[in-house]
């Protein structure tokens, strides 16, 4: 005889098993890859022979994996930019972001850009050059580049709250910021064969005068 309805509207339904094995394999498969994406892009075609089938071949296995996985070529490719931030330490910008004086986190987030720009070169080199032509990657870039705009104009904005700017000159440094700590600009520098290091100590200057002058303006008469 089955149950009454009141019984059968009240019940709980039963919790669907997840197995730990499978969720650890599946993140395995995952990283994997990410891994193979990662190489892919670091080759002399990068992008041109970027897809989900280039990507399932390269870690050996079958192109729906990579889709149960991702989703989308935009997806795969968030993962990767993900795991080059990771790689590059990009973390640290918060550990930076935390300085009480916003001067010193500037000078320490100029740094922790300049190493994960260095240390990814020839890969952001071509994902730089391919977004020109790359709808998705194009946005994908903007996005994070946005990402650090906002990052950049907190920073401003509490060099404002202290008294060193005036408020009118926070949306120039904003940009010249913005400018001075982006990829391309690093990468530029050290096209004539300097060093990574001595990139990043010209883009410090630069952060440094910028600041200076909009200090500058901002205490100039009216």
């Amino acid at each position: 005889m089955p149950p009454p309805a009141s019984s059968r509207k009240n019940a709980v339904p039963p919790r669907a098993y997840i197995s730990p094995l499978r969720v650890a394999a599946a993140a395995q498969t995952r990283e994997r890859l990410v891994a193979a994406a990662c190489e892919l892009l670091a080759l002399p075609d990068g992008l041109r022979g970027f897809s989900l089938d280039a990507v399932a071949r390269r870690a050996g296995v079958q192109r729906l994996t990579v889709y149960n996985q991702f989703g989308s070529r935009r997806a795969l490719l968030e993962a990767v930019f993900d795991e080059m931030s990771a790689r590059g330490g990009l973390q640290r910008l918060a550990q930076a972001m935390a300085e009480a004086d916003p001067h010193v986190a500037l000078s320490l987030v100029v740094v922790v850009f300049c190493e994960f720009y260095g240390g990814a070169q020839p890969v952001m080199a071509q994902l730089i050059a391919a977004g020109a032509s790359d709808p998705e990657l194009k946005q994908g870039l903007r996005e994070r580049n946005e990402r650090r705009r906002r990052l950049l104009r907190s920073l401003v904005e509490r060099m404002i709250a202290r008294g060193d700017l005036l408020e009118d000159a926070a949306g120039d440094l904003v940009d010249v910021l913005w400018a001075l700590t982006g990829a391309p600009f690093l990468l530029e520098l050290t096209l004539g064969g300097r060093s990574p290091e001595d990139a990043c100590a010209l883009v410090q200057a630069a952060v440094a005068d910028a600041v200076l002058r909009a200090a500058r303006q901002s205490q100039a008469p009216a």
